[in-house]
């Protein structure tokens, strides 16, 4: 019989901003979390201090079982873009990608997004899951459509990344 990840009680875990020193948990969270595209624990790094305001880390007694990067656009301070999503496997099945977006919604940097955006290849079952049922849960919007293409983006050397946006406010306002 093949032993089971231990499934963590969601009260134990707790969600907070990173700090510099928590680039490389990070970036070895990100590693063990297949199929997530890694990137240099310099970049995690990065995250983790200059975007620490738009990042969550989620920890167990110490250790990163959880993250979410993210920023504002540049040009646009109501879209959040969220880069990733990591739940390590002992703190799978427990909403703590969902909790990580609205702990992150919830901050005072985000009071103006009034919509999500990320991009998902299509294979990617485990992303679409995520971001659709946060949606569902704020009675939000969902829209996609092919944005980093194969071939034009990436020499046909990934797959295409599909845009995805969630329209947070407009269900609220026309709730109101």
């Amino acid at each position: 019989m093949q032993d089971r990840p231990k499934i963590v009680p969601r009260k134990t875990i707790k969600l907070r901003k990173p700090e510099d020193a928590d680039g490389s948990a990070v970036w070895s969270l990100i590693r063990e979390c297949k199929p997530l595209d890694e990137n240099s624990m310099y970049c995690n790094l990065i995250q983790c201090d200059h975007f620490r305001d738009t990042c969550v880390l989620a920890e167990l007694d110490g250790e990163a079982v959880g993250w979410v990067s993210g920023y504002l656009l540049p040009d646009d301070a109501q879209t959040l873009f969220v880069w990733q999503v990591a739940v390590s496997e002992q703190a799978r099945g427990q909403g703590l990608g969902q909790r990580m977006l609205a702990e992150l919604l919830d901050r005072d940097i985000c009071a103006d997004v009034q919509r999500i955006q990320t991009t998902i290849t299509r294979d990617n079952d485990a992303s679409w899951g995520l971001f659709t049922r946060f949606a569902g849960k704020a009675d939000a919007e969902v829209d996609s459509e092919a944005h980093f293409k194969s071939e034009e983006h990436f020499d046909g050397k990934h797959d295409t990344e599909y845009m995805v946006t969630i329209s947070l406010r407009e269900a609220l306002r026309s709730a109101a």
